[in-house]
């Protein structure tokens, strides 16, 4: 039997980034094989899938995700990542495992196990999904275009989960959109490059992208109402090479979170608006070029199928371990699996601090920093319950 503390620990020493999880889908092929799982591996890419047959019933699928972050780890955790990798773009960049998704994987083969062992309790069809690239926002599409439904059976339902900065030991559960719709662009900026001490016989694409990037910062405050959900990050500016040269471009990433259609087309519009207009008032020899290359779908937790599953949490871990409610703006595309099969996805999330040993005044790290590192315990032993629990709610 997989000691999960161990695993957890080495997934988490050795992350990958984004459809490269060569070593994390090995290692969770091979965790998921002796518990008599048909088990194929490189499906949308990376993509590992469990199919354990265990009479008539419901087919209910686990999900979970498994890419890592470009992050520098600071937690100070004797399992730290010390790890590199090459991104798309051909950069050295460090990786860490800042999101969870370690935990997630390892939640993902505690409740395979579980399951495994007690096949005389319940009756279906059990498939463990372990997602790539979810942070690109297209491994669950990636694994879907890859014949997922058609190899390997469709699901009665998609259950998942996300750790996060809750007290450890609870979950925490919405009804309908618990996550945001997530949109990127890729912005670049041309100027007219030359010496940094003759600004006047140049167009200065910095100065154009510090305009474009504060005027950015109005479209919720002052084009979205306060009644809507909307977020406009700037999360990469890059120009230059020298401090004396003014360069011939600048680029921006852009990302936005909204949870309506209707809104992200009122704020996509409103970041052209801006950069077409701040590069025309600086005198731009071209026109912008806008590359929008990224989007999630919200992310609905089905009412009704929500309902079943926490009734059984209630159950099993009692109603004051739950916390009702839960809508973030960040994104996950899980959501994609049950859109492509037509049946409902239920989404919950867990808590991975203990804050019974929190330095008080310290900030909690969220996922995406740094210095985010779910507690080991109870945090796995919870996420593995929540998984058993949900998919035995569901199973004959």
């Amino acid at each position: 039997m997989t000691d999960l503390s161990e695993l957890y620990r080495d997934l988490h020493q050795h992350p990958e980034l984004s459809s490269q999880e060569f070593r994390t889908a090995a290692v969770l092929a091979e965790a998921l094989r002796p518990l008599g799982f048909d088990v194929t591996t490189e499906v949308g890419g990376t993509g590992v899938v469990g199919v354990l047959r265990n009479g008539d019933g419901p087919v209910v699928m686990l999900r979970a995700d498994i890419d890592a972050l470009p992050v520098e780890e600071k937690t100070g955790l004797p399992y730290a990542s010390t790890a590199r990798a090459t991104n798309s773009d051909g950069e050295d960049v460090p990786v860490a495992h800042a999101c969870g998704h370690d935990m997630h994987a390892t939640c993902l083969i505690g409740a395979a196990t579980e399951l495994a062992e007690a096949r005389e309790e319940w009756s279906g069809t059990l498939l463990a999904v372990f997602q790539p690239a979810e942070e690109l926002g297209c491994g669950a599409r990636n694994m879907v275009d890859d014949g997922l439904f058609d190899r390997f059976g469709k699901p009665d339902v998609v259950l998942a989960q996300h750790v996060g900065p809750l007290p450890a030991g609870f979950l925490a559960h919405g009804s309908g959109p618990v996550m945001a719709a997530s949109d990127t662009a890729r912005i670049t900026l041309h100027g007219r490059g030359g010496h940094g001490s003759a600004p006047e016989t140049t167009v200065d694409p910095v100065l154009m992208a510090a305009h474009v990037v504060v005027r950015l910062q109005g479209i919720v405050s002052r084009e979205i109402s306060p009644s809507e959900r909307a977020v406009v990050t700037v999360g990469r500016l890059q120009a230059g090479t020298k401090e004396n040269v003014i360069p011939e471009t600048a680029e921006i990433g852009v990302n936005i979170r909204t949870f309506s259609e209707h809104t992200a087309g009122i704020v996509r519009a409103a970041v052209e608006r801006i950069v077409r207009a701040e590069a025309a008032a600086s005198g731009a020899p071209r026109d912008p070029e806008i590359d929008w290359h990224g989007s999630t779908p919200v992310l609905v937790s089905d009412p009704d199928a929500t309902g079943r599953t926490v009734a059984a949490f209630a159950a099993h871990f009692g109603q004051e371990r739950l916390i009702p409610g839960a809508v973030v703006n960040s994104s996950e595309d899980v959501g994609v699996f049950g859109a492509a099969a037509g049946v409902p996805t239920v989404f919950w999330f867990f808590g991975g601090i203990d804050f019974s040993t929190w330095e008080p005044g310290r900030a909690v790290p969220m996922n995406h920093s740094p210095e985010f590192a779910p507690e080991i315990e109870p945090t796995l032993t919870t996420g593995v319950d929540a998984l058993v629990v949900a998919a035995r709610a569901w199973l004959a």
